[in-house]
Formats: C-alpha cells, sequence, structure tokens
C-alpha cells in the first residue's frame, strides 16, 4: 500500500481547487495530511476531506514544510511567486496555472499523452495544460501515433465554469433576469452570455487572436513534440456551466480513414467513444459533466479534405481539464 503523503491544495476555495480535494478523495490518493491554503480573505473556512474538516490557512512559506506534493490553482501570479518556494521545501509542484506552461525547464503533461515528460523536471514544477487543449491532446494523441499529424484545426464551445464561480454566478443572475424581463447586466462577464455566444479572452493585437486560441496552438505543439505542427484555433464561450466541446479537423501525413481513426480512439486510455449519429448518440456537456474521461463522436472522413477526419469532443474542463489531469500527474510520479 502507498506510503501517506502531506498534501498542500493552493486555492483550495477555488472551483478547481475545490474539484481537487474531491478528486483526491474519490481517486483514493494516499492523503495522510491535507494542508488547505487559499489567500486571507477565506480565514475562518474550512474544507472537507476524509470525513475531516481542515481549517483554511493563508499562503506562507511554513505550510510546505514536510509537504510531498503541492497542487496549485490560485492564478498565474501566485503560481509564479510560490511554486519554486514549494519546491524548495521538496515538494512535487503540479501547477494549474500558466505560469509556467511554456518554461522549457518545466515540463507540460497530460498522462495518457507525454507522461515520461515528467520525469526530466529541473524545478520540481509539472505544469498542467489549458483544460481546452488536454482534452484536444487526449483525441489526437493515438492519430498522430498512427499518421502523424499535419495539421489541426479547432473550434472550441467552453462552459462558462472555465472563468470560475464569478462567472457563473453572473451567467445565472443573467439567465434570471431574462425570464423576468429585467435588464441584463454584466457582472464579471465580458458581455451577454445568456442567450449569446462571447469571444472575450485577452487580446493579442499582433496576431489578431486571443490568448486562449495561443495557449492552444503552443501547448499542443510542446504536448507532442511538434514544434512546427500547424494548429488553428477559435475559442468561444457559450452558456453551459460544465463541459467544453470541440470540433477538431485534422490532417494527417499518411493515409487514415474514419474507420481507422475510430478503431485507435476507442483502444486509447482515458478516452469513450460515443459515436452512432443515425440513433442521436454523440458526446455532449451532460454527458461529460462529473466524469474525466474524454468523449469523442462524430468520427468521419473529412468531405471537403479528402484523406482528412472531422470529429466532435468532450469533456468535463473542472476535471480532466484542471483537477483530475493534475492528480493523474501526481499518481504516476509519487505513487
Amino acid at each position: 500500500m502507498a506510503r501517506e503523503l502531506k498534501v498542500a491544495v493552493v486555492g483550495v476555495t477555488g472551483m478547481v481547487g475545490q474539484e481537487m480535494v474531491r478528486v483526491l478523495e474519490q481517486r483514493r490518493f494516499p492523503v495522510g495530511e491535507l494542508v488547505a491554503v487559499a489567500s486571507p480573505r477565506s480565514a475562518g473556512r474550512t474544507v472537507r476531506h476524509g470525513g475531516q474538516d481542515h481549517p483554511v490557512v493563508p499562503l506562507r512559506p511554513e505550510v510546505f514544510e514536510g509537504v510531498d506534493l503541492a497542487l496549485f490553482s490560485a492564478g498565474g501570479s501566485v503560481s509564479s511567486a510560490w511554486c519554486p518556494v514549494a519546491a524548495e521545501h521538496g515538494a512535487l509542484v503540479v501547477d494549474n496555472s500558466s505560469a509556467w506552461r511554456m518554461d522549457a525547464d518545466v515540463p507540460l503533461v497530460v498522462p495518457e499523452v507525454n507522461l515520461d515528460a515528467a520525469r526530466d523536471r529541473p524545478r520540481g514544477i509539472i505544469a498542467n495544460p489549458n483544460c481546452s487543449t488536454i482534452q484536444m491532446v487526449v483525441a489526437l494523441k493515438p492519430l498522430h501515433d498512427e499518421a502523424r499529424l499535419r495539421r489541426v484545426i479547432v473550434s472550441t464551445y467552453q462552459a462558462i465554469s472555465g472563468a470560475g464561480a464569478r462567472a457563473v454566478e453572473s451567467f445565472q443572475a443573467q439567465q434570471r433576469a431574462l425570464a423576468q424581463g429585467r435588464p441584463v447586466e454584466n457582472g464579471t462577464l465580458p458581455g451577454q452570455l445568456a442567450g449569446s455566444l462571447l469571444m472575450h479572452w485577452k487580446a493579442d493585437v499582433a496576431t489578431g487572436y486571443q490568448e486562449e486560441e495561443l495557449k492552444m496552438i503552443h501547448e499542443t505543439r510542446k504536448i507532442l513534440g511538434e514544434p512546427d505542427l500547424r494548429v488553428s484555433v477559435t475559442t468561444v464561450r457559450v452558456p453551459v456551466v460544465t463541459g467544453h466541446s470541440e470540433s477538431i479537423t485534422v490532417e494527417t501525413e499518411r493515409p487514415l480513414g474514419a474507420a481507422r481513426a475510430r478503431e485507435l480512439l476507442s483502444r486509447a486510455p482515458g478516452v469513450v467513444v460515443m459515436d452512432d449519429l443515425a440513433n442521436g448518440i454523440y458526446p455532449t456537456p451532460l454527458v461529460a459533466a462529473g466524469r474525466d474521461e474524454t468523449f469523442v463522436g462524430r468520427i468521419r472522413d473529412d468531405l471537403g479534405n479528402p484523406g482528412g477526419i472531422q470529429m466532435w469532443v468532450v469533456s468535463d474542463n473542472l476535471r480532466k481539464g484542471a483537477a483530475t489531469n493534475a492528480v493523474q500527474i501526481a499518481e504516476a510520479v509519487l505513487l
């Protein structure tokens, strides 16, 4: 039986932090002691794990003393400053922010795709990719291994929970206002999402892309070890609380038909194929919510580009897109 470990969760009161605590318990990760860490404004709160309430403590160097694993989900500025501190105390650090993803000395890991990269971690830090990137590369990996990807085109349909709890609350307030015929206020959302769609991530003026789109491009290349892979991305926020969906078109160097792609995906780790359109069977956010797998359907030959494949990929952005992926990394490295 694995030894019990001292685990710190930084950002424990956020949506992903709370999910990390649940995933640790559900996957029976051997937590001997949980250190629940958050900002000072969360002082006095407790976190439930293992049948016990754990007091939330503020972030300071001492919280990492004796810690074996530090899971971070507190934003890029916190991770930039504190991940090295946790690593210096001897903890394995798995960071869910974007702070370290493109650092050459920090592996960017999806266990089903490039677990070997986790062995070389000079800083003691492993980065968790962006939620939308994770589910995409899980689906791309078996196709890449078989026929080598030449180009990937993806449009995302991203859930509100990816923007945090306050964004979800704002969306729900917008829904109530619409139903009651009252004026709709943005809240923390950058526009009206209820009854609409939004594309408001930080813009890169030079390219016309959004930060979220650039993350998917650069992270996919790093994870797959293909720095020149052609990746074209459009990201969209949709009025769904949990579960990111993606429409993906791939072009490979060697011929790969839909039947072979379906066969490969059905055997791929972490993938569930739901592909019977004639009978109305395909992945939806409702199917994926609360699950750790990546669901793939609508696998078909690209009629507009013979030799290409199109598919529909859905996953729970808080679980496989964040918390579960982080815990899977820890399991593979520490257990």
